[in-house]
């Protein structure tokens, strides 16, 4: 199973999201998550890619306008990715990722 944590701004940024952008999003990691499992990629709606300029910042779409940052940290379990959360919210996050 993957690993996760949230940075500070993740956390902030959470806390300005609507009911429906959060299940939004949470319905976004579901699939997100399945796909780290499955080890074949991500499937194309979540149109999960590297951000510009940032070679360790990836972004994660959840909604039309819906955008997360992450990047992988080191393992906490033995051959599972541990993912670190960095923003959410609208494109505005890739101001500061």
């Amino acid at each position: 199973m993957p690993t996760y944590e949230s940075l500070a701004h993740f956390l902030r940024d959470w806390k300005g999201l609507s009911a429906a952008q959060k299940a939004a999003f949470l319905v976004a990691v579901a699939q997100f998550v399945t796909d780290l499992r499955a080890g074949q990629g991500f499937r194309r709606g979540l149109r999960v890619k590297r951000m510009q300029g940032h070679p360790d910042i990836w972004e994660l779409t959840w909604a039309p306008d819906g955008r997360a940052t992450f990047g992988y940290g080191e393992p906490v379990q033995d051959g599972e990715p541990h993912i670190v959360w960095r923003r959410i919210g609208t494109h505005e996050i890739f101001h500061r990722p």
